[in-house]
């Protein structure tokens, strides 16, 4: 049964994040920035902003410089009629990183932020140090059907009802009703425990330049057969790279058997699976979330990078049955689907 969010985090003096802003490319990216130290960068999901981490940001600043956008198209950032894809967003990512004089980090990626993140690493390795991948887009295709359905374009507009006045206050309370009942035996693995976070973000979407942005982000990555693009079969890339999974066994927006199998395709990864979370485990139980991510942090060295052996790994490839992890894994990670187990490293 999935625990309630009862276990909130007291503030931090002189660790709270402040908003800022930046013109990049003629366009305003806004980002919360806190702390000191070495660089994480925050990656919220697809129709969320840097809001999505204030749990958490203070104290990750203890101890390092934190840096959470809004990515182009979300929260107070431009919203542009302009490229919103995973590659793209890496590009962002990048630009802001070098406007603040940033030369490595590590990122932290939510959901289509762990995609930019994987997209990030790709691009430009030798600004990595680390990867920490949290419900993650971009590992292989499979998404809730409710994603597919959205990216068909008669079905999204009726995102626009969110416009009638009313409609969202309506959406709050069936959201309230359903959270009343969340953990039923009857509906297990449902989107009901994550709704408080899906009517947050669905009541950002009134806005028509906030809507518009998010239906062209849905578009760039997911079509009605789910992922338009994966990172699978360039997960070898991140064999000397220290990378954290993190999924929560309850997500039915990207299901945790990709946490198996991008555990399994991602050499030396780690993976840690909360028990009772869904699709936001780092909101669900951020004490635990933190304690994760700082003892990753505390127990890893940077990534020094080495052109050379990135060559050779380009050159090198890898096989079919390393990106699926072969039939025995494949059998595991469906077996894994359905599990409680709390934790695999």
């Amino acid at each position: 049964m999935a625990t309630s969010r009862a276990r909130t985090l007291r503030p931090v003096p002189d660790t709270e994040p402040r908003m800022v802003f930046r013109t990049i490319h003629g366009y305003r990216r806004a980002f919360r920035l806190a702390g000191s130290g070495p660089v994480l960068v925050l990656i919220h999901g697809i129709g969320d902003n840097s809001s999505t981490w204030l749990d958490v940001i203070p104290h990750l600043a203890k101890k390092y410089t934190v840096i959470a956008p809004d990515l182009l198209g979300h929260g107070r950032s431009d919203k542009p009629r302009a490229d919103y894809s995973v590659a793209a967003y890496a590009n962002g990512v990048r630009d802001l990183l070098s406007v603040l004089g940033v030369e490595r980090a590590t990122i932290v990626g939510h959901s289509l932020g762990g995609g930019v993140a994987m997209q990030f690493g790709y691009q430009f390795p030798e600004m990595i140090e680390r990867l920490v991948l949290v419900s993650s887009g971009g590992v292989t295709k499979d998404v809730h059907p409710a994603l597919r359905l959205v990216s068909l374009p008669g079905v999204s507009d009726l995102l626009r009802l969110l416009r009638i006045p009313g409609a969202v206050p309506a959406v709050k309370l069936a959201g309230a009703v359903l959270g009343h009942i969340n953990g039923s035996p009857l509906r297990p693995g449902t989107l009901l425990h994550d709704t408080s976070d899906l009517v947050r973000i669905l009541s950002g979407l009134p806005d028509p330049t906030a809507y518009e942005a998010y239906l062209r982000t849905l578009r760039a990555v997911v079509d009605w057969r789910g992922q338009v693009v994966t990172m699978l079969d360039r997960c070898y890339l991140t064999e000397d790279v220290p990378v954290q999974l993190i999924w929560g066994d309850r997500d039915s927006v990207i299901p945790v058997g990709h946490a198996y199998l991008a555990h399994s395709a991602m050499p030396g990864s780690r993976l840690e699976v909360f028990h009772g979370s869904g699709h936001f485990p780092f909101r669900d139980d951020p004490i635990r979330f933190l304690r994760v991510v700082e003892d990753f942090l505390d127990s890893t060295a940077p990534l020094a990078f080495d052109e050379e052996k990135w060559r050779q790994l380009l050159l090198t490839g890898v096989s079919e049955s390393r990106i699926t992890g072969g039939p025995a894994t494949r059998t595991a990670v469906l077996g894994a689907m359905g599990s409680d187990e709390r934790s695999a490293t």
